[in-house]
């Protein structure tokens, strides 16, 4: 195949070629590593490439020929965020402060994807601890987007977000504990989906909030991110949270990639979640054309006028902060004894964070899940759940849509605003960001800056955000190769 051939490559198409003779393991691998090579040092998006990539494509070459395909994702190579666990490979979650950790095994969800056939070709920058949205860290330092290079690409996977739209992998892990899979898939043209809290095993994964965090995939299509959600789904006995999953029937996820999947379906638009002021026109317009296809394409349309306030969910009702300390220090103690820092004051004592994050920090350090304010946050969580619970019942509606952010993906250099994914992660509710459209081109964005839609539904209907999708990506395919890259 020729690298033209190789661009935006799909597993289907993958894996059709592999059969086929007319590519390799070995070479799809080098492409990616040669576009990491060629680009990284505008985009900054990799921390660290694996030696071994090229020797494990090999093997996955040989098992071809002798077995053929041994999983969905065979010799898929694969970006991964620097807070998962990798074996033999250090993981840092960005920070100083945690080089020199190297695992012995592999975070559950990545063990499920090199069993399936992954390859690790990399791992991802990330907000330093997956913190906010900029994807800054100690250890690399700004993540740019490939879009607009004056411009973060999100976060906190911001690393894997700008990664994937520049071609580095054809599958990205991230995590997401407030906006975290879906900032990035938003503002980097991709898809991601932050699934139902419980459906995917957070062990071997560095915490911020085990009471939001999840992980999930970042791709550049919908039928990309189900094949990667299949394979990581699953009871963990080290995730007591995981086997909530067992009192639902859960289907194959591949199952429901149905390009007719808007038809009949009756879709909640949240209009308190887009901005009314000029800076908002370029999402509002994106967003609301994206709904119209939907609407041609046999979705049945219901506006809501309740008033959900995403801004006051941050400030008021979520628990990162609140978590942070006591479930970073739970981690940190289970570190290797060479490790030097054994607690987050001990971090932030070192001076090795990046500047961006210290005032995280310390205000973490202030807060506790011992107190009552943590436990009226976790009581207004749940108030938030009964009444979507109340809208989806009232409205006989199957999903909500919004935009991901009211405006467009921060300057580097800024701080991210007016993100709606806290509704998601605030009640644990899944949902599937996916490209709505650009904003008008600049200089500095020649063909616009990505926007993204999401899609939230109640717990464990990710079959049906996936239906929606799919049905949406069939009518109205937005996905566009950044210029230059």
């Amino acid at each position: 195949m020729t690298e033209m051939s190789c661009r935006e490559m799909t597993i289907e198409k993958y894996h059709k070629a592999l059969l086929e003779g007319t590519i390799t393991c070995k070479a799809l691998t080098q492409y990616y590593l040669d576009r990491i090579a060629t680009f990284d040092d505008q985009i900054k998006a990799v921390i660290m490439i694996n030696p071994n990539a090229l020797e494990e494509a090999e093997k996955m070459d040989l098992l071809l020929k002798e077995k053929g395909l041994i999983g969905p994702l065979h010799g898929v190579p694969v970006l991964v965020k620097d807070n998962f666990e990798t074996a033999g490979m250090e993981t840092t979650a960005g920070s100083m402060t945690l080089k020199g950790f190297i695992p012995e095994k592999d975070a559950f969800i990545l063990d499920k994807i090199l069993k399936s056939g992954g390859i690790v070709v990399a791992k991802a920058n990330l907000h330093e601890f997956a913190i906010w949205g900029e994807t800054v860290s100690s250890v690399l330092g700004q993540s740019y987007n490939p879009y607009d290079l004056t411009r973060t690409p999100g976060g906190s996977s911001g690393g894997t977000g700008a990664g994937m739209a520049a071609d580095y992998a054809l599958l990205g892990l991230g995590t997401d504990t407030i906006n975290s899979v879906r900032s990035p898939a938003s503002a980097n043209n991709l898809v991601g989906i932050r699934p139902t809290l419980g459906l995917l095993s957070r062990s071997g994964i560095v915490p911020y909030s085990y009471t939001q965090d999840t992980a999930g995939p970042l791709t550049r299509t919908v039928a990309d991110a189900a094949i990667a959600l299949e394979i990581m789904k699953g009871y963990d006995p080290e995730d007591p949270i995981t086997k909530g999953q067992n009192d639902y029937k859960i289907d194959d996820y591949t199952k429901h990639l149905d390009p007719n999947g808007l038809s009949g379906k009756r879709i909640g638009i949240l209009k308190s979640l887009f901005g009314a002021e000029a800076w908002h026109d370029s999402t509002n317009r994106a967003v609301n054309h994206a709904i119209e296809k939907m609407k041609h394409a046999g979705a049945e349309i219901i506006y809501l006028e309740d008033a959900i306030d995403t801004g006051h969910l941050v400030k008021e009702v979520s628990v990162h902060l609140h978590d942070f300390k006591d479930h970073l220090n739970q981690y940190l103690q289970t570190l290797p004894a060479h490790m030097p820092y054994r607690d987050m004051q001990a971090i932030y004592d070192s001076g090795l964070t990046h500047p961006g994050v210290r005032s995280n920090i310390e205000e973490a350090l202030t807060l506790s899940t011992s107190t009552e304010a943590y436990q009226k946050r976790i009581a207004s969580q749940e108030d938030v759940r009964n009444h979507l619970d109340e809208i989806f019942k009232r409205e006989g509606i199957v999903a909500m849509v919004y935009p991901h952010q009211k405006q467009l993906v921060c300057k580097a250099g800024s701080s991210q605003l007016e993100r709606n994914g806290v509704l998601s992660s605030v009640t644990g509710y899944p949902s599937i960001c996916v490209p709505a459209g650009f904003s008008e081109p600049s200089e500095e964005a020649p063909i616009g800056v990505p926007i993204g839609l999401e899609i939230l539904g109640r717990p464990f209907t990710e079959e049906t955000l996936i239906e929606i999708a799919f049905g949406y990506e069939s009518i109205e395919a937005v996905r566009m190769i950044p210029r230059g890259f």
